[in-house]
């Protein structure tokens, strides 16, 4: 493929969707339904993204994912809404903007902070794309070089790293819940040698378990029960007259959308993070490198774009291993990886070679859902605000009759249904003993890929290990688990304490003297 020919079928996609009145219509209604299950609390961008897949069953893929990728972009960004209007995040993506977006709707700003929202997460969206369209090209060339020791380990640090940076309290609940996901991935008989597992005699788990009841299963059923068990109810909506895109001020805070985006490209790129996790360390650094941090926590304009801008932005970091590896960057590019199996779609290296514009399609319709849910942000916030009063609890009823069908339409299987009840269940009762749920999704996801590479990595090494330290990806990648379990260990937290301390000190007797150093 030549340098233009890429851009060119870039733009004839973009163009194929607006001429089509079909996919337009279906664009603006996903996004809607994102914005809305975003703004909700109780209700998830995952949880809207695992329901609409349900429904895409008999879709094509390229529409398929025209709804899929609509509802993310528009879930991640509809919790600012009540993050601002009634400070509670819709999802915890926005737990950060509440900060200081309700401090801006109590100063009676509230249309300028959802304005500023609004364009922030479209630019995070649309940078991210770009990021998209550069890196994966590259990333798909390098993973064709991998191994099956590369794609292991690959899986393994997916694993480690996702239950490390989501755990609540303790890191080893985390590890817990990504192994509890990997056990669950080898029930049925293993693809290389056809031998059963944990199947207990019953031919229903022979095939394995299907990713998409399990992940609604562990994402849906958690939410219903502990909605219905708080029965939450959304307070009074601070009152605002329309959405005021304030461009000025987003181009004076040009820096701060630079650095939340490149935050929130590489957070989402890092296996099973997601955009909440984006969103806080965007908040960290935006305050350390502003003029005015005393604002910060009492109406920052530039806190609610730095968040606002490194969520969005992540949906691209995240699809970017998704695509090119086949690991998915937050909880709801594994909803995503679901969609594209379910549609005959392999994601990973071989992507661009069996599906060479399906890259360039993904691309397409993420500029278009960030254009469409500027457009729905601005003009369509009043009728979302309307929704949002219906209390919680009546949406439930329904989530639980789409889990259902959406569970026993996947090839029309009444053990699906069997499959997702225990699933849930157990994934609430993990939830409420704070063990995080994204770990053991991730590695469900990445069940089969750990299990076939160590194995087929173990038949061609005849048993050996040895290509681990000798190939470099490889190395690197065993080293960084190493170093993510070992930072657990009191006494390497107490050795890196005292080697930090040591370099600090060595950078502070080689830095000149400031004038107050000189009177002291």
């Amino acid at each position: 493929m030549g340098v233009f020919e890429p851009l060119q079928i870039f733009f004839i996609n973009i163009g194929g969707m607006l001429i089509s009145p079909t996919i337009m219509l279906l664009l603006f209604s996903s996004v809607i339904m994102g914005i809305v299950f975003g703004a909700t609390p109780g209700l998830t961008a995952t949880l809207g993204v695992a329901l609409l897949t349900t429904l895409t069953y008999s879709m094509d893929t390229s529409t398929a994912m025209v709804a899929l990728m609509g509802i993310y972009v528009g879930g991640v960004y509809g919790g600012s809404y009540t993050a601002i209007l009634v400070n509670i995040p819709g999802t915890a993506a926005s737990a950060a903007t509440a900060l200081d977006g309700y401090p801006l709707a109590c100063k009676g700003q509230a249309g300028r902070a959802l304005g500023l929202t609004t364009t922030s997460s479209a630019i995070g969206t649309f940078i991210g794309m770009m990021f998209v369209v550069m890196l994966s090209p590259v990333i798909s060339a390098m993973a064709l070089q991998f191994t099956s020791f590369e794609f292991f380990l690959l899986a393994l640090f997916g694993i480690v790293i996702s239950g490390t940076l989501t755990s609540q309290d303790l890191v080893y609940k985390g590890w817990i819940a990504g192994f509890l996901g990997l056990f669950l991935a080898t029930i049925g008989r293993d693809k290389l040698q056809f031998y059963p597992r944990f199947t207990f005699g019953m031919s229903e788990l022979e095939g394995g378990l299907d990713l998409v009841p399990v992940l609604i299963g562990a994402f849906g059923i958690p939410q219903i029960m502990s909605t219905i068990r708080d029965n939450f109810k959304i307070g009074k909506t601070k009152k605002f007259d329309k959405i005021i895109p304030d461009f000025k001020t987003i181009a004076h805070n040009t820096p701060a959308i630079i650095r939340s985006s490149l935050i929130g490209v590489g957070i989402g790129s890092v296996p099973g993070i997601g955009e909440d996790i984006a969103g806080w360390v965007s908040y960290g650094a935006a305050k350390k490198a502003s003029k005015h941090p005393e604002e910060f926590g009492n109406g920052s304009v530039e806190a609610v774009i730095s968040t606002e801008t490194a969520n969005n932005s992540c949906i691209g970091g995240a699809m970017i291993p998704l695509l090119t590896l086949g690991v998915p960057g937050s909880p709801p590019a594994a909803m995503l990886l679901g969609a594209l199996l379910l549609h005959g779609i392999q994601p990973g290296p071989m992507l661009m070679i069996d599906h060479p514009t399906f890259i360039l399609d993904i691309t397409a319709i993420l500029l278009l859902a960030s254009l469409t849910m500027w457009v729905c942000g601005i003009l369509l916030a009043k009728q979302v605000i309307k929704v949002l009063k219906i209390p919680t609890s009546l949406f439930m009823p329904v989530i639980a009759v789409l889990c259902v069908i959406g569970s026993y339409a996947l090839g029309i299987r009444i053990f699906n249904l069997y499959l997702m009840l225990p699933i849930g269940i157990i994934a609430y009762f993990l939830s409420e003993m704070k063990y995080p749920i994204a770990p053991l999704i991730i590695g469900v996801s990445l069940g089969d890929m750990c299990d076939q590479n160590l194995r087929r990595a173990q038949m061609v090494s005849q048993g050996s290990f040895l290509p681990v330290i000798t190939r470099p990806v490889s190395l690197i990648l065993f080293i960084l688990i190493l170093l993510l379990i070992a930072g657990q260990i009191p006494v390497f937290q107490k050795l890196q304490k005292r080697i930090g301390n040591r370099i600090n000190l060595i950078l502070k007797k080689k830095s000149p003297k400031t004038p107050e150093d000189m009177k002291d």
